[in-house]
């Protein structure tokens, strides 16, 4: 089947590729003439206009030349050199958490090298991330920003080997994907998370849930600096008090996550969000059962993100530094000036709000 109708992919960039695959394998070769747009409607099932995209895009390329009256044959690729840089960036939401400031942090870099850059959200979908890396190749990026999506490690390599084979230089921001040797840009989670523990231990506190995915690389080093704080204070690990979701995040789950523990407020006296929005839906459903923040539980968080609805205790993530790093150090690979994989760890620190009350 050319065409999967049920695919979140264009359906024009499905047979855009379908397309250049019959040219690459040889199956339409150089001065072969493709078949008419008509014939391509009745193929594919697909309105005039959707072919005529995919056509005109392979033509824009390169791929296809158009000859008045005779049809569309295909010609040798002859792409000229990319004269400016272009940084691709693929982040998980360009909407929401840390993705528009680590994206303004980037931008603002480039924009001081002169670069240009493409940014793509793929709302942590593996398949998404895969229509961008493709998108990307075709416009002769010269570096790519990528944060790893909720898929599988394997697919996120998978992502990042796709840009290798055409040596195109890959920089992961925030998250990791483990045994692979590549430049990434970073905080330290663990020690965010130990330093966060802390504070709220010290304020009293030992019953601590924490509630996070572990699907990431960074909120599962934020659980194991949640533990070890717990260990080097003496306070026995509560497993009972803990939420491990093992997908992204979502409003929805994260709200029945915050009911059952909320529930659960005599047993536990602090809550550690694995990030601020799950602070925020902490908070939202505090508020539809008639408790608040931190007179009945006190809450912590971890990115600082703005919310104009609670003054949330947190842990800043140097974030807009962040995307700065990235471009840098995409900037130094297409310059060649760096040799084996460079690791920029950032740090982190509390920022002190009205979320959290001394426990007596």
């Amino acid at each position: 089947m050319i065409i999967d109708k049920s695919s979140p992919i264009p359906q024009y960039f499905q047979l855009q590729t379908w397309l250049k695959e019959q040219i690459h394998h040889g199956v339409f070769k150089v001065e072969d003439k493709i078949p008419t747009e008509e014939e391509l409607v009745q193929l594919t099932g697909l309105a005039r206009a959707t072919v005529r995209q995919a056509i005109q895009n392979l033509t824009n390329m390169g791929y296809l030349v158009r000859k008045k009256g005779l049809g569309t044959f295909v010609t040798k690729p002859n792409i000229s050199p990319q004269k400016q840089v272009i940084i691709g960036l693929i982040v998980p939401d360009i909407r929401s958490g840390y993705a528009p400031e680590l994206a303004r942090g980037a931008e603002d870099e480039a924009a001081r090298s002169k670069h240009s850059l493409i940014l793509c959200s793929s709302d942590d979908l593996y398949i998404k991330a895969d229509f961008h890396a493709n998108r990307l190749i075709e416009n002769s990026v010269s570096g790519v920003i990528f944060v790893p999506t909720a898929s599988s490690d394997s697919k996120n390599r998978t992502i990042v080997q796709k840009f290798q084979e055409k040596n195109i230089p890959v920089v992961l921001a925030d998250r990791t994907i483990p045994y692979l040797d590549l430049d990434h840009v970073t905080t330290d989670n663990f020690e965010g998370a130990y330093n966060l523990t802390n504070y709220l231990i010290k304020k009293g506190h030992k019953k601590i849930s924490f509630v996070y995915s572990n699907i990431f690389s960074t909120e599962k080093l934020r659980f194991n600096g949640y533990k070890k704080a717990l260990e080097d204070n003496g306070i026995q690990y509560d497993p009972s008090i803990v939420v491990s979701h093992t997908g992204p995040y979502n409003e929805e789950q994260f709200s029945k996550y915050a009911q059952a523990i909320l529930k659960q407020k005599k047993r536990i006296t602090a809550v550690f969000a694995g990030h601020d929005r799950i602070a925020l839906t902490f908070y939202l459903v505090a508020r539809d059962m008639g408790l608040s923040f931190p007179e009945d539980l006190s809450i912590v968080g971890y990115d600082d993100l703005d919310f104009e609805t609670l003054s949330l205790t947190t842990m800043h993530q140097p974030i807009y530094e962040m995307g700065i790093e990235s471009v840098k150090l995409i900037d130094s690979r297409i310059n060649g000036e760096k040799n084996g994989h460079q690791s920029i760890v950032l740090k982190s620190y509390l920022i002190e709000r009205e979320s959290v009350l001394r426990n007596k």
